[in-house]
């Protein structure tokens, strides 16, 4: 019996950038030695991307779809493709074409190596703004001191994984997933593919500022805790600094020379007061992270879906 790879692909409203994704899939696999299975997940797509989806999978016994009760976000889509791929390997990759579906060879190549996990590395691409590319770099630096993942730069969700980690991945119930983390951490042989990111074929990338600067933050938080350390180590710096200043306080009190200095008393306020709140917020994402998982929350919820009805007893050649 053939080896059964699957794709899982997160979808949100990428209506013009499936047919052209499968179309490229379907074309890179005709020859490949291997059964193959297209799972689609519609993470809450408001076009016509799950219609789409139906239609393709109505001609093609290997696509299947996976329907999403609400917009979950990128992370969860894939971790939904992930439990329910039957495959020996899945491969993840977004929808956009962005990343190249000719790189699927190379990963197949380094897991018939023996390779547990291939994951690739996004060459750096000019065409990328320089705010982005410097805030790129700044996020995967601040992730690796404040964790001991040593992420390398450029790290994407394009990757293969093979059935044995995928069974290990099912397992983690984090309520906040970073899973470029987690494939880092979790170990098995690794091995990682460079490439170079083609143009998305249509629309706009659905990360924007604010969604970026929050995926940091989820990443920063999961895998580290140096932040707080560092919070402790700039209290007691402090703590050191105000056992200076009162004596100082306390000798200029004696020598009547406590009049002048509305200026020092400001910026001490203002100064330690911004201190404090900084502290506090980091403090405090760690504690809203405790107090989300303490829910135990599913991670995402399926409203509709083909794969089981279809897969059931179903080898796809």
């Amino acid at each position: 019996m053939k080896q059964k790879i699957s794709f899982v692909i997160p979808v949100y409203n990428e209506e013009a950038n499936i047919p052209i994704l499968y179309r490229e899939l379907t074309s890179v696999l005709a020859e490949v030695p291997y059964s193959v299975e297209f799972i689609f997940v519609d993470d809450g797509s408001t076009d016509e991307s799950l219609s789409l989806i139906k239609q393709l999978a109505q001609s093609d016994s290997r696509l299947f779809y996976v329907e999403l009760s609400r917009n979950f976000g990128h992370q969860y889509a894939i971790k939904a493709g992930l439990d329910v791929a039957s495959g020996d390997a899945v491969i993840t990759m977004d929808c956009d074409l962005q990343h190249p579906p000719a790189i699927v060879k190379e990963l197949l190549a380094k897991w018939s190596e023996g390779f547990d996990i291939v994951y690739t590395l996004r060459k750096d691409d000019l065409k990328i703004s320089w705010f982005k590319r410097t805030t790129s770099t700044a996020f995967y630096s601040l992730l690796n001191w404040a964790s001991d993942l040593n992420l390398e730069k450029g790290t994407a969700d394009f990757r293969l994984i093979n059935r044995n980690v995928i069974n290990a991945f099912k397992e983690f119930k984090e309520s906040e997933l970073f899973l470029r983390g987690l494939v880092k951490w979790a170990g098995f042989r690794q091995a990682a593919v460079d490439y170079e990111p083609h143009q998305r074929y249509s629309g706009k990338s659905k990360y924007g500022f604010k969604k970026m600067l929050s995926f940091a933050f989820r990443g920063i938080t999961s895998f580290g805790i140096r932040p707080l350390k560092l919070v402790a180590y700039i209290g007691l710096l402090m703590f050191i600094v105000s056992l200076i200043l009162i004596p100082y306080a306390l000798i200029s009190y004696f020598l009547g020379q406590t009049v002048p200095g509305w200026t020092s008393l400001i910026i001490s306020i203002i100064f330690f007061g911004s201190l404090q709140l900084f502290m506090l917020g980091i403090i405090g994402l760690y504690i809203s992270k405790i107090a989300i998982q303490s829910k135990q929350r599913p991670q995402y919820l399926i409203r509709d879906t083909n794969y089981i009805t279809r897969s059931e007893g179903e080898i796809v050649e």
